[in-house]
């Protein structure tokens, strides 16, 4: 007898996990697959920390320029081309911090690059990366974005188009390449 109710137990649990056997199966009706389009952006952005209007501040940290430990907020502005007068496209806004002790300057930063002009108004991209200033060309990662923009992946390739040394005042050349939904 209790041979025959073990028997009768392996037998229905082997039952209940069997899968299911139809065409359905392993497929959601509600799927669709989203198409990827890939973006190329440039533009430039100009980082000013001198003047009676910086668009760099520095919030925290000691108080010689860009020393280790140094945090700044951000509210630059990008435009389409190198000159301050060139039309504008957006803003980056977000924060930077100092943060290599050595001699090469590098940067942790997290900004938004928001467009407020062209097809992209009212989109952004959010990039959340490590920025060694002192190469020529430099990679950032885009972490995400809104609007058309929802979901991006990508890079920010990065070059030092001017610099002043004696200020921190920079205008920086940014190549984008993008893949979002």
């Amino acid at each position: 007898m209790e041979k025959t109710i073990i028997f009768t137990c392996i037998l229905l649990l082997s039952t209940c996990t069997t899968p299911a056997q139809s065409k359905y199966y392993g497929k959601s009706s509600t799927y669709k697959p989203v198409k990827l389009k890939k973006t190329h952006l440039h533009f430039f952005l100009h980082d000013v920390l001198s003047g009676a209007k910086p668009t760099a501040v520095r919030i925290a940290g000691p108080r010689t320029l860009m020393s280790f430990g140094s945090v700044y907020a951000i509210d630059d502005v990008l435009t389409e081309g190198p000159e301050a007068t060139s039309g504008v496209v957006g803003n980056a806004q977000g924060m930077y911090m100092s943060s290599s002790q050595g001699k090469n300057l590098t940067l942790v930063m997290y900004v938004d690059l928001g467009f407020t002009a062209g097809k992209f108004m009212g989109s952004s991209l959010s990039v959340f990366s490590r920025n060694p200033v002192m190469e020529s060309r430099r990679e950032l990662a885009v972490v995400g974005g809104r609007g058309r923009f929802r979901r991006a992946q990508g890079t920010v390739f990065v070059k030092t188009h001017t610099v002043n040394y004696t200020n921190g005042d920079a205008v920086l050349e940014y190549d984008v390449e993008i893949v979002h939904p």
